[in-house]
């Protein structure tokens, strides 16, 4: 039986059996029209619980695609995974993410699911929740200052992969010999950052959409307030935070275009003098280049609104020693009126009541001429 994962489905068996999920947005597959791409390599990307990936070799060539669930061989026993890249892009892929393709220390995929396999992931999957409350507890009964943010059991149930956050270095030799004793599996500790445990635990963030680290973030660059400042967001810390209390990382989407369209515009220390009064810098619309100053350098006093241009040809006057008598352009372009009507007679509040006064006259009408031709009778 051959178990994969569906467009639009959150079971990866044709059945409906199994319950395993992946968030997080695949690599799209750009090779995949090229001639014997699929063939380059033995190699392939399989997605385990959320975020954790590996590479592994299909050293028995098995026939693989996207989707497949596979066992694959892991230190000890083995783990269940998805496919989810093959083919000449896997290459790629394993020299971003330094993985060695030399052969040494490689694993290997066992087999696609059987029905046995899946019962014992099931089973394991089942008691990650559980493991993580207790887990919690004991490191609390410990005094270790860390969060216990996640666990992963192993395909097979004889490991489990703790996810921690702490601010310090934390001596947690005696929490994994109690963690071991406890659950009577192999320990191992994982130390993740904040977005990392968002990007694990996922969320709707501000914008109304699901989280960008929990559905296709892979890499996560460092954000600081310098971007926020160039676009002129407010430097508000509960609107720059995100769900992980750190910088949103949309901040950085828009940057590179902000400082493109910046090199076109005058400086905001620059100081534009007229015949009458001095303008200061107030704010900026970047992308229509439209500049507000203002006569005080704190408060928007007499604010003025010129275009890019014309604040470049006012520094060139200042330089020359030349003060305009107005900073703004001595001929203005005409703008354009727009014939506006309602075509739908709409703007009218009593458009009802005309209907109702004509309904009225006719009814009058209708009753008056009844009344003639019955006296004519």
């Amino acid at each position: 039986m051959d178990f994969k994962l569906h467009k639009g489905s959150c079971c990866m068996c044709r059945n409906g059996c199994s319950k395993i999920q992946n968030n997080k947005l695949n690599t799209y597959d750009w090779l995949c029209g090229v001639p014997d791409a699929a063939n380059a390599t033995d190699y392939v990307e399989v997605q385990f619980k959320n975020t954790r990936k590996g590479y592994f070799l299909n050293s028995g060539k098995i026939t693989l695609e996207k989707g497949d669930v596979v066992a694959v061989e892991a230190s000890p026993g083995h783990d269940i995974g998805t496919v989810t890249l093959t083919g000449k892009l896997v290459l790629l892929q394993m020299k971003k993410n330094n993985a060695r393709a030399d052969g040494t220390d490689v694993k290997r995929v066992y087999r696609k699911v059987k029905a046995a396999d899946l019962e014992k992931y099931e089973e394991a999957k089942s008691k990650e929740h559980e493991t993580m409350i207790r887990s919690r507890q004991i490191a609390a009964d410990l005094g270790l200052d860390m969060k216990i943010g996640d666990v992963e059991y192993q395909g097979d149930g004889n490991k489990a992969i703790f996810y921690y956050i702490a601010d310090e270095r934390v001596d947690f030799r005696q929490l994994i010999k109690v963690l071991a004793e406890t659950f009577r599996v192999r320990i191992e500790m994982k130390q993740i950052g904040a977005r990392q445990e968002a990007g694990r635990i996922g969320g709707i963030g501000p914008c109304g959409r699901e989280l960008c680290c929990s559905c296709w973030m892979s890499g996560f660059v460092s954000v600081t307030t310098v971007a926020a400042r160039f676009q002129d967001i407010s430097m508000n810390p509960q609107k720059l935070a995100g769900q992980c209390a750190k910088l949103k990382c949309c901040i950085n989407y828009e940057i590179d275009a902000y400082v493109e369209a910046q090199q076109y515009l005058p400086s905001k220390e620059v100081v534009l003098e007229t015949q009458n009064t001095t303008y200061y810098h107030c704010k900026t619309d970047t992308f229509r280049k439209e500049i507000t100053f203002s006569t005080d350098k704190t408060v928007a006093v007499n604010i003025v609104t010129i275009s890019a241009e014309r604040a470049f040809e006012v520094i060139n006057m200042n330089r020359n020693g030349i003060r305009p008598l107005l900073l703004e352009a001595d001929e203005k372009p005409p703008q354009p009126q727009r014939d506006s009507h309602d075509i739908l007679g709409q703007e009218s509040l009593t458009r009802f009541d005309e209907t109702a006064l004509n309904k009225k006259k006719k009814r009058r009408r209708h009753g008056k001429s009844g009344n003639k031709t019955k006296s004519k009778n």
